[in-house]
């Protein structure tokens, strides 16, 4: 299991590593010089746009990044040596999605906290001390944007799983068929049309508004937190389904 933390690692850094380094030394080298005062107001303008770019810059070559993940799997002729490993498909799909999740989140949230540090250097804001309020926040509050951090992840992994067991399905079940490609692209759809259906599931836990033929549901703490767990279930259900599609027959 290790070693395939690793390949997956190596992967996904072979891209993403070398931009994200550069990207991580100039916002720190920018927000030591911006908290001491060194900036020139120019230089510190240029820095908070640069850094803002850095962002969209970061999430592209994340998707490249887990591409090169996800080809070990599926595309030759990394996936002969995946084919070939006697772990378990599920537990190499394990390490390659869960190295792909923290690999994006850290360095999304990485480039994200250094734009928005740089922002308020600009603006002169003191960012130790709204930190520090942040910090005392009450307890009900700190719960509050755990279970939102807890929604974007289940959210990202469950995007995760949907594209993974449609490109496992596309490589042994679909791969003969006529408009494979297509069908796999219908498959993608239906299959986010069915988990947003079940959205229904959690509105005890909250309140339905309808406009027209669209739904909105609004969902207090407690509703956050039990969409949370129902995005998690789906994950794992994809996950489930996708190791035993790649048990079977792959197609590389």
């Amino acid at each position: 299991m290790k070693a395939q933390f690793r390949y997956a690692a190596l992967a996904g850094l072979r891209v993403r590593g070398p931009v994200f380094v550069a990207i991580f030394i100039f916002q720190l080298v920018s927000i030591v010089l911006g908290t001491l005062g060194a900036f020139p107001f120019a230089a510190h303008v240029t820095a908070v746009s640069i850094s803002g770019t850095a962002i969209a810059v970061m999430m592209a070559v994340n998707i490249v990044g887990d591409v090169s993940i996800s080809r070990r799997m599926f595309a030759a002729p990394g996936a002969y040596l995946h084919a070939l490993t006697p772990a378990p498909r599920r537990k190499t799909l394990l390490a390659s999605v869960v190295t792909m999740m923290v690999m994006d989140i850290v360095s999304m949230a990485t480039v994200i906290i250094g734009e928005v540090w740089l922002s308020f250097n600009l603006a002169g804001e003191n960012v130790g001390a709204i930190f520090r309020e942040a910090v005392r926040a009450n307890a009900s509050e700190v719960l509050y944007w755990l279970i939102c951090i807890g929604m974007l992840v289940a959210g990202y992994l469950l995007v995760m799983m949907i594209i993974m067991f449609c490109i496992s399905v596309r490589r042994s079940v679909l791969y003969s068929r006529r408009a494979g490609g297509l069908l796999t692209a219908v498959l993608a759809i239906g299959v986010s049309y069915v988990f947003s259906l079940s959205t229904f599931l959690v509105a005890p836990f909250g309140s339905v508004s309808r406009y027209g033929m669209f739904f909105t549901i609004s969902l207090g703490r407690a509703g956050l937190g039990m969409y949370v767990l129902l995005m998690l279930i789906e994950a794992s259900a994809l996950f489930v389904v996708t190791s035993k599609l790649m048990e079977r027959k792959m197609n590389i």
